[in-house]
């Protein structure tokens, strides 16, 4: 998606993109925290930081294979 000034970057709302759906949040300078219009998630952009990076982490296997054989799990390419 295009940067169309929200804040300094975009980020992903945690809550949102657990659930598939890509939404950007937008930054509230008074307040100095990330929201999501679409959602009720609000937080400082360390919290957005970290509840993406575990997102991030849960799926990161999603897109891999593995074969099960008796001798163990294997990754196929």
């Amino acid at each position: 998606m295009a940067q169309a000034g929200k804040g300094k970057l975009n980020y992903r709302c945690p809550s949102c993109f657990m659930r598939d759906i890509d939404i950007d949040m937008f930054y509230d300078e008074d307040k100095k925290e990330y929201y999501c219009i679409r959602c009720c998630y609000h937080g400082s952009e360390e919290d957005v930081l970290q509840k993406n990076q575990m997102a991030r982490f849960r799926y990161k296997s999603m897109l891999k294979r593995f074969d099960f054989d008796d001798d163990g799990q294997k990754e196929r390419k």
